[in-house]
């Protein structure tokens, strides 16, 4: 068995957003400073795919828990984004 990766750094910061930015599909879709539908949809049937093979795999405390992280981790995602759009909104000023 391999070694495994944390999902953690020393520091207790996640790292998993590291990780994705590795990922070859990540990359490609990156190469060219725009995400294409056809890579959204991609990229989702990716993600479908593992949790057909993981779901089953799961008893039911740890699928409660999976399900608890999925949810906070895409929660976080979607609050960094709107962050860091707001960050970018409130640097720019409009003089009329």
């Amino acid at each position: 068995m391999g070694t495994r990766t944390s999902w953690l750094d020393d520091e207790g910061d996640i790292v998993i957003d590291d990780m994705a930015k590795k990922l070859e599909s990540f990359v490609q879709a990156m190469a060219d400073g725009v995400v294409s539908g056809d890579e959204v949809e991609e990229q989702e049937s990716r993600v479908a795919a593992l949790m057909k093979e993981i779901e089953p795999t799961l008893d039911d405390e740890t699928h409660r828990k999976v399900t608890q992280l999925l949810c906070e981790l895409t929660a976080l995602d979607i609050m960094q984004v709107l962050h860091t759009a707001q960050e970018a909104r409130t640097k720019t000023t409009w003089r009329p």
